[in-house]
């Protein structure tokens, strides 16, 4: 009875968590694409950034957000076998989403701006915890019919 307390308040936390990541997200992280995306972007020149630094702060990012979307995983199914297959996942996406974000910062224009911003959107925002909860909630939920 201990052990569900505990993993619904690690769960909890791990929201607050992901919370804070965003709510801090300017503070905490070298983005200049932040402000830019926050603007009429359209037909603008893409800031000027350094683009290790820039790498390097998406990878913490999507580490954090993977590690506290892991908790929540764990804390809403309970299941090892979840956890693994969302680790693997976790580790495809971002692979292709950094070579794909590194192609288009460094040999693409600006016409490939909204393929930036959905790409980016990945990798900065807990995005597949959105997708994951519902498709694993569906394959429990079939696998005991």
């Amino acid at each position: 009875m201990f052990q569900n307390k505990f993993k619904i308040i690690f769960g909890i936390l791990s929201v607050i968590g992901l919370i804070l990541i965003r709510n801090y997200e300017l503070i905490l992280f070298y983005d200049p694409f932040n402000e830019y995306f926050r603007g009429m972007f359209h037909g603008l020149l893409y800031p000027k950034y350094d683009i290790f630094k820039l790498l390097f702060n998406w990878l913490v990012r999507y580490g954090l957000n993977t590690l506290l979307s892991l908790v929540i995983l764990y804390a809403l199914f309970q299941e090892l076998s979840i956890i693994k297959i969302s680790i693997v996942l976790y580790i495809l996406f971002l692979i292709v989403l950094i070579f794909l974000i590194f192609l288009l910062l460094e040999f693409c224009d600006e016409s490939y701006v909204m393929t930036l911003f959905y790409i980016r959107r990945f990798l900065i925002h807990p995005l597949f915890l959105i997708l994951f909860i519902p498709a694993f909630y569906y394959q429990i939920k079939n696998s005991k019919n």
